[in-house]
């Protein structure tokens, strides 16, 4: 026997995000989107009736858990494999067993693939037929955006559920929850989580549930206790334990300086800008929000005014998830000053917003003839006019009959944005 072998550990022994996790749906944190009263998936469980599924969304949040759940509640034989370890000879060995189980016992097996977008097309296709068949329930559960990274065959043959990050109220209930469990969590070993360290946990641990569970029970294992007996965690011990330094300001004031950076680089002001970077890094801020705050700003408040904002903000956020603290502040300061001083406009979100304010309020819009497809088409297609064949551009109707005149892009005079708006007039004429 395996000394090291998980399946033969004492029982206790397993990690507290293993020992805490739900047995059932009415115990399951967040997702109320998902698994709330009157859900579709809630009624399919209920009935037994779940097909083919993929759960998409960040780490900790309960994909794992909420397959389990199913399999249990639905009495249904369940069977797990990790995409990155295991390849067709597995998939197939499951799926000859899921039907010998189903022909002898009318027992339906969950098949649970972690990790499903690592699987390339062949092993994708090795359990196509059997999703097909109902030999067996397929669980895809993945951080990734499956329809971007799984192949279309997959896709087309399960239900997409995406989960989102659990809030800081589910944290911290579920955290409360393992503090006082005496059979499950830490309620023997008299632990004491202050209130700030708790909503530190909660904030820190950025929606990942077991992220915050993972840092409870190490801050919990690695603190002495006191003279009365009692193990305390305080926000520093909470800040040492997951591994990011705790916001040396109160959460109110945090996120006021989140304001402030915001409105700097959309005011022009670099200097300001930068230094509410740098402040809320020696925060304890987690750089990537950063990261992400000015990639957001590049597309709506510099936008085409300068496309290049973009692509340099993305470019930082790509250098510094390869570099890390503390050099890859320097491209991060080369974005923020970039985006802070580019001319400004927000002509790309106004126009999105229209478009998709038309959309809303037509219900029911005809694609001019000439702009169809003709490959589909029995009778034959004319009236389009090819561009090129007019040196590049030639007056034609591109929207519906319902809307043919309306005008949601309105380039402003700033930047880029005046050449655009330069060509518009041209065309015009």
């Amino acid at each position: 026997m395996d000394l090291f072998d998980l399946n033969n550990m004492g029982e206790g022994m397993e990690p507290l995000a293993e020992r805490m996790r739900p047995k059932s749906i009415d115990d399951f944190f967040g997702q109320a989107h998902i698994v709330g009263k009157n859900s579709l998936l809630r009624r399919a469980i209920a009935c037994d009736k779940l097909g083919s599924c993929i759960f998409y969304g960040p780490p900790g949040t309960g994909k794992t858990t909420l397959a389990n759940i199913i399999a249990e509640s639905t009495d249904s034989h369940f069977e797990k494999l990790n995409a990155v370890t295991a390849g067709v000879a597995d998939a197939k060995r499951i799926i000859e067993e899921a039907r010998d189980r189903l022909k002898m016992f009318g027992k339906r097996t969950y098949f649970l693939l972690d990790e499903c977008h690592r699987w390339n097309k062949v092993q994708s296709d090795s359990v196509l037929s059997s999703i097909e068949q109902g030999v067996i329930v397929f669980i895809g559960s993945t951080t990734e955006n499956p329809y971007v990274s799984m192949t279309r065959a997959i896709i087309s043959r399960c239900r997409v559920f995406e989960f989102k990050p659990l809030t800081e109220d589910d944290i911290k209930t579920a955290l409360k929850r393992a503090v006082i469990d005496e059979k499950n969590g830490l309620g023997k070993m008299n632990v004491r989580v202050t209130p700030e360290a708790l909503d530190f946990l909660a904030f820190a641990s950025n929606g990942d549930l077991r992220s915050a569970y993972n840092a409870l029970e190490l801050a919990a294992l690695t603190t002495q206790a006191g003279e009365n007996g009692f193990i305390v965690i305080d926000k520093q011990v909470a800040g040492e334990s997951i591994q990011k330094r705790a916001l040396s300001v109160d959460e109110s004031m945090y996120y006021d300086m989140i304001s402030a950076f915001i409105k700097s680089m959309r005011g022009s002001d670099s200097n300001a800008a930068l230094y509410w970077a740098e402040r809320l890094l020696s925060a304890g801020c987690d750089p990537l929000l950063i990261c992400r705050r000015i990639i957001i700003h590049a597309a709506e408040d510099v936008g085409m005014a300068d496309p290049r904002a973009l692509v340099v903000a993305v470019s930082a956020m790509t250098a510094f998830e390869k570099i890390g603290l503390p050099e890859g502040r320097i491209p991060l300061a080369e974005a923020i000053i970039y985006v802070a001083e580019a001319p400004k406009s927000n002509s790309v979100v106004v126009a999105l917003g229209e478009a998709n304010d038309a959309v809303s309020e037509i219900r029911r819009e005809n694609v001019p003839a000439y702009l169809m497809d003709p490959n589909f088409k029995t009778q034959k297609i004319s009236g389009y006019k090819y561009p090129h064949d007019y040196g590049g551009y030639v007056k034609q109707q591109y929207l519906p009959d319902e809307i043919k005149d309306k005008v949601f892009y309105r380039p402003t005079k700033n930047g880029f944005e005046a050449e655009i708006a330069s060509r518009q007039e041209l065309r015009k004429k």
